[in-house]
C-alpha cells in the first residue's frame, strides 16, 4: 500500500516504533486475562493469609507463603504467549521478537506492582530478605515465560500454557526431592546454604532470560525435534 501500512493495519518491519504502537491494542485484546488475573488473585490471597486470619508467623513461614504466591503468579504467566489465532496470523510482517516482547512489556508493570503488594501483605516480622526472595520470584516468572517461548518455537501448539503450567508444577514438586541436599534451592534464611542457593537462582534467572530471548527469534528453518513433530 502507498501509505506504508499493510492490509491488516500493521506497518512494515522497517519502523519499529510505529509497528509497536500499532500492535499494542490488538495484543492487549488477546492477552489471556483470565489466567493472568486468576494467578495474580490467588497469589495475593496466599500472601495475605496472615493478615486475613491475624496469624503471627516467623520468617520461614513468610518465605514459604511468598514462594507459593510467586509460583501461583508464574502459573498464570505460563499462559502469556497463548494465542488461539497463532496459525492464522503466522504470516504477519511483524517479527516474533517484537510480538513476544510487547506481550511481556504489557504485563511487566503489573507484575512489579503485584509483587510489591505481595511483599507488603506479609507482616514485617515475618518478611524474609526482600532482595533474595525477589530474585526467586523473578527467576520463577521468567522460567514460566521462557518455557512458553520454547514451546511456541518447537511445537505447533497455539496455546502452550497448559503444558507449561503442568511442567512448572511438576518441577516445583520434584525439585526439592531430586536436587541434592547441598544444592537446595529452597533453604530457610538461617540456613548456611542461603547465599549459595541464591547464586543458583541467579543462574536460573539468566538462563531463563537467554532461553526465552533465543526462542523468540524467528528460526531460519522450520526444524522441530522429532518428539514434538507429531504433535
Amino acid at each position: 500500500m502507498g501509505n506504508g501500512v499493510t492490509g491488516g493495519g500493521i506497518p512494515p518491519r522497517g519502523r519499529p516504533f510505529t509497528v509497536a504502537r500499532a500492535l499494542l491494542r490488538p495484543l492487549w485484546r488477546t492477552l489471556p486475562r483470565r489466567a493472568l488475573v486468576t494467578g495474580a488473585v490467588l497469589g495475593l490471597l496466599l500472601a495475605g493469609t496472615p493478615r486475613l486470619f491475624s496469624l503471627r508467623l516467623d520468617t520461614g513461614a513468610g518465605l514459604n507463603l511468598l514462594r507459593a504466591a510467586a509460583l501461583t503468579f508464574a502459573l498464570g504467566l505460563a499462559f502469556l504467549l497463548d494465542d488461539p489465532a497463532r496459525h492464522i496470523t503466522a504470516s504477519v510482517p511483524t517479527r516474533r521478537p517484537v510480538r513476544v516482547g510487547l506481550r511481556v512489556a504489557l504485563v511487566a508493570p503489573s507484575a512489579v506492582l503485584w509483587w510489591t503488594a505481595a511483599l507488603f501483605l506479609i507482616p514485617e516480622q515475618a518478611r524474609p530478605p526482600v532482595g533474595a526472595v525477589t530474585l526467586e520470584a523473578a527467576a520463577t516468572a521468567l522460567l514460566a515465560t521462557a518455557a512458553a517461548a520454547v514451546m511456541v518455537r518447537f511445537t505447533n501448539r497455539a496455546e502452550p500454557g497448559g503444558a507449561v503450567c503442568v511442567g512448572l508444577l511438576a518441577m516445583a514438586v520434584l525439585a526439592p526431592l531430586l536436587v541434592p541436599h547441598r544444592w537446595t534451592l529452597f533453604p530457610a534464611p538461617s540456613d548456611p546454604r542461603w547465599d549459595g542457593a541464591h547464586q543458583a537462582w541467579a543462574v536460573v534467572l539468566v538462563t531463563a532470560a537467554l532461553a526465552g530471548a533465543w526462542s523468540s527469534v524467528e528460526p531460519l528453518r522450520t526444524w522441530r525435534p522429532a518428539v514434538f513433530a507429531r504433535r
